[in-house]
C-alpha cells in the first residue's frame, strides 16, 4: 500500500552493504532518541534492532547506536527531521522525509534528485493527499492465523495481507501482514502483535496515499527508478509514494 515498490525492488536495485548498514544504524538512533534505549517499551527500535540484526550488523555497532540515540555517553545525536513533498514522474504524488546533520548540503542534492524527472513542491503541496499514521508490518508462522481478528484485537484501524514480495522481511511461508493504526495507537499495537505470536518487521509513523494514479507498466517502470534513486540518497530515511 504504497511502499511494495520500494521492498520488492530495494536488495535488486541494490544498496551497497555499506550504505544500508548505515541507514539501520541511523534508524536504530532515532528510534532510541524518540522512544528510550529500551527495546521492549520502544516497537520501533525493536523492529530496527532485528532489521539490523538480520543484516549481519554486529551488537556493537547496534549497542552503540542505541547510546547515542538515547544521549547515553559521550555521543548525542544531533539530526533534523526534513520532509519534501513533490511529484515523480508522471504526477504520482510523494512525500520524502530525510535526517540529516546538515540540511545545507542534503537541501539542494534533493533538489537535483528531483530535476532529474520529478517535480518538488512546497511545504504543504501535497501532504492532503495522504493519510499521516501508524504502519506495523509483522508476520506470524501460525497458518492460521487471522490477520482481521489480530487488527481488532491489536486495535488497529485497517489491515491488508502482506507478502514476501512486497516485503522481504516477510518469510515466503509466513502470514504477513500491514496494520494500520491511529498514531498515537502505534506502540500499543505492535506490543499486542509481538506478545501474541506475531514478528514485528517495520513499526514506524508514515504516510499512506488516499487514491493511486492509474499507469502503464512503462510508466510504473520510470516511476519506480525515480523513487529508487530518491531511496538511495544516503540521507533520505522513507520515500512514500502512490505508487501500489
Amino acid at each position: 500500500m504504497g511502499r511494495q515498490w520500494l521492498h520488492a525492488k530495494r536488495e535488486v536495485a541494490g544498496l551497497k552493504k555499506g550504505q544500508i548498514t548505515g541507514k539501520l544504524v541511523k534508524e536504530i538512533s532515532v528510534a532510541a532518541k524518540l522512544g528510550g534505549a529500551d527495546p521492549n517499551a520502544n516497537a520501533r527500535l525493536a523492529a530496527a534492532v532485528e532489521k539490523a540484526k538480520r543484516a549481519s550488523v554486529s551488537r556493537d555497532v547496534i549497542e552503540r547506536a542505541i547510546k547515542k540515540g538515547a544521549g547515553v555517553g559521550g555521543e548525542k545525536l544531533e539530526m533534523e527531521h526534513v520532509v519534501f513533498e513533490g511529484y515523480a514522474p508522471h504526477k504520482v504524488p510523494l512525500i520524502v522525509e530525510v535526517l540529516t546533520d546538515n540540511n545545507n548540503r542534503t537541501a539542494p542534492e534533493i533538489r537535483v534528485l528531483f530535476k532529474k524527472g520529478g517535480q518538488l513542491g512546497a511545504p504543504g503541496s501535497n501532504k492532503f493527499l495522504f493519510d499521516h499514521v501508524g504502519i506495523v508490518e509483522a508476520h506470524s508462522a501460525d497458518a492460521a492465523a487471522d490477520i482481521e481478528a489480530a487488527a481488532i484485537e491489536a486495535g488497529a484501524q485497517n489491515v491488508e495481507p502482506l507478502t514476501h514480495s512486497e516485503n522481504d522481511d516477510i518469510p515466503a511461508d509466513a502470514i504477513g501482514a500491514r496494520f494500520l493504526t491511529e498514531r498515537a495507537d502505534l506502540h500499543s499495537v505492535s506490543q499486542w502483535l509481538a506478545q501474541n505470536g506475531w514478528t514485528v518487521v517495520t513499526s514506524e509513523l508514515g504516510y499512506v496515499a488516499k487514491s493511486y494514479p492509474e499507469l502503464s507498466d512503462d510508466d510504473r517502470g520510470r516511476v519506480g527508478e525515480f523513487l529508487q534513486a530518491l531511496e538511495d540518497h544516503d540521507d533520505v530515511h522513507r520515500v512514500w509514494a502512490a505508487l501500489r
